[in-house]
């Protein structure tokens, strides 16, 4: 195993580490799920399409109310018509080639096992490495880009919500000292309403957008009728004119033109739960065509009117409109918000399975959907950065600043990681590799170095945020590691122990003894100290790892490995997809289907609790090892964890030194 500080991804090793207290992510050579995955039952007809309108497009379904403003404010108070049609040039052709080539049309098609996102993005690119150097730097690519999603995530709600309300400053101009109360209100509002689940507001999702995209196409249509000459905008050339005439000033643009594209990631992310056809489906026939209708509808309403360029979106309808506007685009933002918050706790239990955090309390918010779960730790941690930023930069225009770096820098890891898998997956030939997604770089790279250009301004926030995020999971990364290491040098083999055990008088009890390991080859700890205070064993004994394999979901024959180590006593491995969440008493009661007399319920459990604390010779800095410690210290036990019942568990805690 290679180890690059902290970050290893060996998935072709077979000992288990410690990043869930009983196994590591593996590549276990089982045969992949069915295309889809085993147990996913996605939605279709015109559910899915509702379903993919509130989940996938909430977020760049909403970028009309900042965008185009956005960029515009960036050419200067005294702006042309034919400026204000290049800028509407590149923001549908932003559109054209980000979303509709390169998410629609290529990477949807780069899924894993039917499940999507740059978390599966990262793993099918590293199954078919095997350099652990190139395993190791793509890891650190989906990690960066996972890092910068967080960051997304913490500003959408907040730009998203603070956007919305600014509208009230066109019916009521004196209601302006309101807007951030009111903003935090409803970001409050929104991050408790978590507890509840999205199982219950969820139906309401596509309906609400649905009537959104309508509205956005109806205005669109009804600013176009202004100054219609606004479709000459559709020619490419009117966008390569403006960049090639205003240089510096077109650069800054670019950074801002990127907001109308923000959530384009939700598409490939959100693909497991819908596939790939409703959500092509919905981009092609009505999010695309109500987007394009709006933008270019403001820009015409800007062109007729330039007094309008305080607030384009809202000056569209009419006046007696504005206020009804201005409650549903709350709600969209709220909801695109939700869809955000939503993918974050997605992402952070994919990163937990996949050893990359520690144990957080999960609860699932739905007992028949899987996927509906709420983390109240980073619940609260992005509620508390979303408040910070309404209240530091105060206006939807000073965050837009901070916005594009996370949203562009996704897009460079995503478009990185689609050269390997459409390299080596889909066999394309390396010129054509480099000519489609060398473009796409390309064009990420000037985006990203756009915004760049932002970072005093706001932009740092981002990459401050994907930052301490990047320290966090390298930093338990290598705790593990070395913790790993120091248990396994001073473990006891366990075939040297069931040859002993076979000639010793130990006394066994009647019952079933569950041992949790992280190991499968060595003694756990938990056993040790169990023969040496109560100097009994259980009559059978099962020794249990858990393993998250490199893939979402598992099939129902790979879950259990059974083997029978000696007379009563059994090794057992639990496999779960880095998209499942364990449930090592559900899992076990398949033993019975084995042929096992085994009664999960009424087993005893036993673990080791590890008290760590740095030794004379530490291999870590002393900051680094008081961040370990907190993390490990805070983590949820395994136990609660693995969904173990607490009344029949029993803990030793061991002293590790590293």
């Amino acid at each position: 195993m290679t180890e690059h500080d902290g970050l290893s991804f060996d998935h072709n090793s077979s000992d288990a580490s410690y990043p869930n207290s009983l196994g590591r992510p593996t590549t276990h050579p089982v045969q992949s799920p069915p295309h889809g995955g085993p147990s996913t039952t996605k939605p279709k007809g015109l559910g899915a399409m509702l379903g993919v309108l509130g989940v996938v497009y909430g977020d760049i379904g909403t970028s009309p109310l900042y965008a185009l403003q956005t960029s515009v404010h960036n050419v200067g108070s005294h702006i042309q018509p034919w400026e204000i049609m290049g800028i509407t040039s590149l923001t549908f052709w932003a559109l054209m080639l980000v979303v509709t080539i390169k998410y629609v049309s290529l990477v949807m098609c780069a899924d894993h096992n039917g499940e999507g996102g740059i978390i599966a993005l990262m793993s099918l690119a590293q199954r078919v490495c095997k350099s652990p150097r190139m395993r190791w730097l793509i890891g650190f690519i989906g990690i960066a880009g996972t890092c910068l999603f967080f960051g997304d995530s913490i500003i959408t709600p907040a730009i998203s919500v603070l956007s919305a309300i600014e509208g009230i400053e066109i019916s009521v101009p004196q209601a302006k000292e309101f807007v951030i109360p009111m903003a935090l209100v409803v970001l409050v509002g929104l991050f408790a309403a978590q507890a509840l689940g999205t199982g219950r507001i969820g139906r309401a999702f596509g309906p609400i957008m649905l009537v959104w995209f309508c509205v956005l196409a109806v205005l669109g249509v009804r600013g176009i009728i202004l100054y219609p000459h606004i479709l000459m905008a559709l020619s490419p050339w009117l966008a390569l004119k403006f960049i090639a005439t205003h240089g510096v000033i077109s650069f800054l643009s670019l950074g801002s033109v990127v907001l109308s594209v923000t959530g384009a990631e939700a598409l490939y992310a959100d693909m497991g739960h819908f596939g790939r056809s409703p959500i092509r489906y919905a981009w092609l026939f009505l999010v695309l065509p109500a987007l394009s209708l709006n933008y270019f509808g403001q820009a015409a309403q800007l062109i007729h009117n330039p007094s309008t360029i305080a607030n384009p979106f809202f000056h569209l309808g009419p006046h007696w409109l504005q206020i009804p506007m201005l409650i549903l685009a709350t709600m969209a933002t709220v909801i695109a918000s939700q869809a955000g918050i939503s993918g974050s706790f997605s992402i952070c239990r994919q990163l937990i399975q996949l050893g990359y955090l520690p144990r957080s309390r999960i609860v699932h918010t739905n007992p028949y959907e899987e996927a509906q779960i709420y983390i109240p730790s980073l619940n609260w941690l992005l509620a508390f950065g979303a408040l910070l930023l309404v209240v530091s930069f105060r206006s939807s225009a000073a965050l837009a600043s901070a916005y594009g770096i996370a949203v562009t820098g996704t897009f460079l890891c995503t478009s990185v990681l689609s050269m390997v898998v459409f390299r080596r997956i889909f066999k394309w030939a390396p010129w054509l590799v480099a000519c489609v997604f060398g473009f796409f770089f390309l064009m990420d790279g000037t985006f990203f170095s756009a915004n760049v250009l932002k970072i005093p301004e706001g932009g740092w926030v981002p990459l401050f945020i994907a930052f301490i995020c990047t320290l966090i999971m390298t930093t338990w990364k290598r705790g593990r590691n070395l913790l790993r290491s120091r248990l396994q040098a001073d473990a006891i083999p366990m075939g040297s122990f069931l040859t002993r055990l076979t000639q010793s008088r130990t006394i066994r009890v009647p019952g079933w003894a569950v041992f949790l390991t992280a190991a499968p080859e060595i003694v756990p700890n938990s056993l040790l100290h169990n023969l040496r205070l109560n100097r009994v064993l259980h009559e059978h004994v099962i020794f249990v790892t858990v393993q998250t394999l490199d893939q979402p979901e598992v099939t129902i024959d790979q879950r259990l490995e059974i083997t029978e180590l000696s007379p009563n006593i059994y090794r057992v491995i639990v496999r779960y997809g880095f998209m499942e969440m364990p449930n090592v008493p559900l899992a076990l009661g398949q033993l019975s289907d084995r042929g096992m007399d085994f009664d999960p319920i009424q087993a005893s459990y036993f673990a080791s609790h590890d008290l760590v604390f740095r030794s004379k010779v530490p291999k870590m800095s002393l900051w680094r090892m008081w961040i370990f410690l907190y993390l490990l210290n805070n983590a949820t036990p395994a136990t609660e964890f693995f969904r173990i019942p607490p009344e029949r568990v029993m803990e030793f805690g061991v002293r590790i030194a590293i």
